[in-house]
Formats: C-alpha cells, structure tokens, sequence
C-alpha cells in the first residue's frame, strides 16, 4: 500500500476496513504486566495459489515497569511486512492515550494451507472452538497479503476496549484520583 500519498490515514483506514476480527474475545487486557491474544488468522489465497493459509498464532502486549523517554511510544513487532505500513500504525496510535508505552510482539506458531475457502474454515474454527468452550482464542480474516493488518487490528481493539477496566483498575490502587 503506497502511503506517500496525501492522506495515508485514508489509506490506512481501507486496510484496517479490509480486514475483520470474526469472532472476538471479550476479557480485558491486564492493567500490569503482559496479557496474551491468541488467536487463528484466515488469509484469503492469491491468483497463483487458490489455497487458504491457517496460522494460529499469539500476541504478547507488554507495559513497561518503568517508563522513559526510549519507551514512550508504542512498540510493534513482527506485524507488516510493508515499513511504511508500520510507520502509518504507530504514528496514528502514538496518539491514543491506551497505546503510550505498550509493546506488542506477534508470534505465529503454526500455519499451513487448506483447501476449505476462507468462509467454511472460518465456520470449521468456529464450530471447535464453541465445542471446546473456547472464549479466549479469537478468529480473524484478512485478504491476501494482509494478515498482519488483521492481527494489528485485533490487538488494537482489545487495548481500546481495555482501556476504561484499565483506568478503573488504576484508580482502585490508588494510583489515579478518583
């Protein structure tokens, strides 16, 4: 995606709209220490290769003990492959209050190919992971090419939707008035 146009918060927002987080988590991130998004991504195939890609992978959010003028701004590993969409995500979430000091670290742990379209694997995860009682593995879907801006924005939601139990929990210890 080419961001040296004039507006590449545009182009940003057609990919984050590109992707999708199909069965979400609804558990808030901890307030201290590091919290763990597993999750399976479902990637659609390209024109030479009509097979889906399965990866399951995790993603480790971490908040520093103590934070300096190195650590103030958010941190993304192993999310795009493309610099200048990486650049674009930090600098828009360098802006948000719930994304100051926090490391995200992507680490897929297995993938393969399968034959079942993105639409009847996303159904077959689903299925498991209702027979499993499995709430805290989320599903995500994403075009060719764009798997790390559906894990990205997976990680993201769940630190925007954290933020106020986040909040709530600092003012309970004492650490922000009431």
């Amino acid at each position: 995606m080419d961001f040296s146009s004039n507006d590449p918060e545009r182009a940003f927002l057609r990919l984050w709209n590109a992707v999708e987080v199909v069965r979400p988590v609804h558990y808030s991130l901890f307030t201290f220490g590091e919290s763990e998004l597993p999750y399976y991504l479902v990637v659609d195939s390209d024109a030479q290769n009509p097979m889906v890609k399965l990866a399951r992978g995790t993603v480790r959010v971490t908040r520093p003990l103590i934070i300096t003028p190195n650590n103030t701004q958010p941190e993304f590993e192993n999310f795009f492959e493309d610099d200048g969409v990486n650049q674009v995500a930090k600098f828009l979430l360098s802006r948000q209050a719930a994304f100051s000091h926090l490391r995200f670290d992507n680490r897929e742990t297995q993938e393969r190919l399968v034959t079942d379209s993105v639409e009847e694997m996303v159904e077959k995860l689903t299925r498991q992971l209702d027979a499993e009682e499995e709430d805290r593995v989320a599903i995500l879907k994403a075009p060719h090419g764009m798997g790390g801006v559906a894990v990205f924005r997976y990680a993201a939601e769940r630190v925007m939707q954290s933020a106020r139990d986040n909040i709530q929990e600092l003012r309970e210890r004492g650490f922000l008035p009431d």
